[in-house]
């Protein structure tokens, strides 16, 4: 498992997570210039999702800021955890509705792009997403499949979540859009995500994403365009086990990696 540099805060007895001064100041200038870049490149659904949960802006949020209009939305909510926790305590807790956030935020040097995921990461990268009730239980499905199967079941599945979940993009009437948690919380990979010529951006299919091996340490060579949601929900209307299946008996891709 990737050795974090950072370690997770742990809330004191009634729940409260004390940030320093510096932590608020680093989040308030992550909001601030993230908001703006947000701006047209992400869906709408997250834009929509961002005003329900109406996070502070100037200081890192507490869960119970998220929890209170996120379990409202969809009835999920946000647990503090350890910065990284295995996939079977990952997946345990989706199924059971909640979404792991550790409880650290990145420092000035990864301010643009950071391999952990952080307290940023997690609370406006990924929770507006799970204001939408479908994709909630989208979520939540994910998890109560993958939490007791084998971890090379688990490996390949975590490929599928990296290509949706976190790095995914929809074609929209508008155009190309972000919907993945990893991207909207970087300033640096939502620019490039969208316009940057350099990677592929390829039609989404479960099989080449579950054969297709990522990294956290650059930003992606390749993306995964869905063209509605209802393509992953369908994963859940088939066979997605057979599926990895499938894709373990093709073989995995070679990555071809595309510097920082």
């Amino acid at each position: 498992m990737y050795a974090s540099k950072y370690v997770s805060k742990q809330p004191d007895p009634q729940g409260i997570i004390h940030y320093s001064a510096e932590e608020n100041e680093i989040w308030a200038n992550l909001y601030e210039k993230q908001i703006q870049i947000v701006q047209r490149r992400a869906c709408d659904e997250y834009m929509q999702g961002l005003n329900i949960l109406n996070m502070p802006s100037h200081r890192v949020p507490q869960c119970s800021d998220i929890n209170i209009a996120l379990q409202k939305a969809s009835n999920f909510s946000v647990k503090h955890v350890d910065a990284l926790i295995p996939f079977n305590e990952f997946f345990a807790l989706l199924a059971n509705r909640q979404f792991p956030a550790a409880a650290f935020l990145r420092t000035r040097e990864d301010f643009e792009y950071i391999k952990e995921p952080d307290i940023f990461h997690e609370y406006f990268g990924h929770c507006p997403m799970l204001t939408l009730p479908d994709f909630a239980n989208f979520m939540a499905a994910y998890g109560n499949l993958a939490k007791d199967v084998s971890h090379k079941e688990q490996v390949l599945l975590a490929r599928l979540y990296w290509f949706t979940v976190e790095f995914g993009l929809i074609q929209t009437q508008k155009g190309l859009r972000i919907y993945g948690g990893g991207i909207l919380s970087s300033p640096d990979e939502t620019i490039f995500a969208v316009e940057n010529p350099q990677p592929k951006r390829l039609p989404f299919n479960a099989i080449e994403a579950l054969r297709t091996p990522y990294r956290i340490d650059i930003k992606q060579p390749i993306y995964f365009v869905i063209n509605d949601y209802q393509q992953l929900y369908d994963l859940f209307s088939q066979d997605l086990l057979g599926l990895v299946h499938k894709a373990m008996k093709l073989g995995d891709y070679t990555l071809s990696p595309i510097a920082l």
